[in-house]
């Protein structure tokens, strides 16, 4: 979740940089196998290898039921999938903060 003037712009902003860095290393380092995984197909002629799946849809949240709804999707999802027992568990989730705890990443709150 984010909070942006222009949401489209920094979101593909985010996703390329992110994406450029991540393949530079993979190809500094020699992990073809990891590369492997990410080239394209013949159709998509345009770059060589894929990053992200596809852009992920931007939602502007308009009240607090849907901020909630949101956060507590996002908590539950390593937990779901199996990686975590508790979403507080999960490093990189602002779980944690909302339990009371410290986190890894600062969370401006939402209440």
């Amino acid at each position: 979740m984010a909070s942006a003037e222009q949401p489209d712009q920094c979101l593909s902003g985010f996703m390329e940089q992110t994406a450029r860095q991540i393949l530079n290393y993979l190809e500094d380092q020699q992990l073809e196998r990891f590369l492997m995984r990410l080239a394209c197909n013949e159709a998509d002629m345009q770059r060589r290898f894929g990053f992200w799946q596809k852009p992920p849809e931007i939602e502007e949240i308009v009240n607090v039921e849907m901020m909630r709804r949101t956060l507590d999707y996002i908590h539950i999802n390593p937990v779901k999938r199996g990686y975590v027992d508790r979403a507080e568990h999960w490093r990189y989730s602002s779980a944690k903060n909302y339990a009371g705890e410290v986190g890894l990443i600062e969370v401006n709150f939402f209440e």
